[in-house]
């Protein structure tokens, strides 16, 4: 050290067209890194040619999100009287609308439960508050102790009423109610079962969502889309961005990298136009198309 221009280039050449450019650039970053460690000084050059030479190979296919309706779907098929099904439902809604990563709420094995990483049932029971002003929105919000974004600081997952049947303050609450009596130190997304209890995991979680989607013509979706899916729906319904990014944890080039539906977004914000009627338009499309169909409503 330090490494001559050359040869980070030479070296950054032999892989480039090879992987994705994220790849090379981590590796860069890494000796950049430890060039700094010790002292040296970095000759690294610009690197964002890389995303140019990247082979279509190579490159992932943005993940749809969840839409508003699949989450009607979701939610009308899961039963209010199933322990297990009302976990699912409010980790669903609570992802969607409260923007989260479902690694947040989730545990990745029924045998692995870290205090240290994932939210324990010892943050209930979650106090309920209101605003002041004139629309009275209850909140609540409940603290996780890891975070992609914010690592072991954890962050404040806020939750907020919605005036909808998807409300997710509603689902957590039933969910509270059916799987009480379990014990404080379990995960906050755990459920009775015959044996006692069991932790929801993320695979089994998407499993079930992907089930009710399937059977009513929609297509599986992996777990990243509910981050994205309420981030969209927000965005649509013109919230603010800036107070998008704070309540999905979102840096500000992951969530533009992570905007679907961008030809809505942008005109909406443009405009200023906000349509406050989404939520109930949806609901009378679903309805009058069960009806053509003959589909029993719940």
């Amino acid at each position: 050290m330090p490494a001559s221009e050359n040869l980070i280039a030479a070296f950054a050449a032999s892989h480039a067209a090879t992987a994705s450019d994220k790849t090379p650039n981590n590796w860069l970053a890494g000796l950049h890194f430890w060039h700094t460690v010790n002292g040296a000084t970095w000759h690294g050059a610009d690197r964002r040619g890389f995303a140019k030479m990247v082979p279509s190979s190579s490159q992932r296919a943005k993940r749809p999100p969840v839409t508003i309706e699949a989450l009607c779907i979701l939610h009308d098929n899961l039963n209010p009287q199933s322990p297990y099904n009302v976990t699912v439902g409010a980790v669903a809604l609570t992802a969607f609308w409260s923007c989260c990563r479902l690694g947040e709420l989730t545990v990745r094995d029924r045998n692995f439960f870290d205090p240290l990483k994932h939210v324990s049932r010892s943050v209930l029971p979650l106090s309920v508050n209101s605003l002041t002003d004139e629309s009275r929105t209850r909140y609540t919000f409940f603290h996780i102790p890891w975070s992609k974004t914010n690592k072991e600081s954890g962050a404040v997952i806020s939750v907020t009423a919605r005036p909808h049947h998807t409300d997710p303050l509603k689902a957590l609450s039933l969910h509270a109610t059916v799987n009480s009596g379990i014990p404080a130190y379990t995960p906050l997304f755990s459920y009775k079962n015959p044996s006692g209890w069991e932790p929801l995991t993320k695979a089994s979680f998407i499993l079930r969502c992907n089930d009710v989607w399937v059977q009513n013509g929609f297509p599986s979706m992996p777990s990243h889309t509910f981050h994205i899916g309420g981030t969209t729906e927000l965005l649509l319904q013109g919230v603010n961005p800036d107070v998008i990014t704070v309540q999905g944890q979102w840096t500000s080039q992951a969530f533009l990298d992570y905007w679907r539906r961008v030809e809505s977004v942008l005109p909406l914000f443009i405009s200023s136009s906000v349509n406050v009627n989404r939520l109930q338009h949806v609901d009378a499309t679903m309805n009058a198309f069960a009806r053509h169909h003959n589909i029993p409503q719940v």
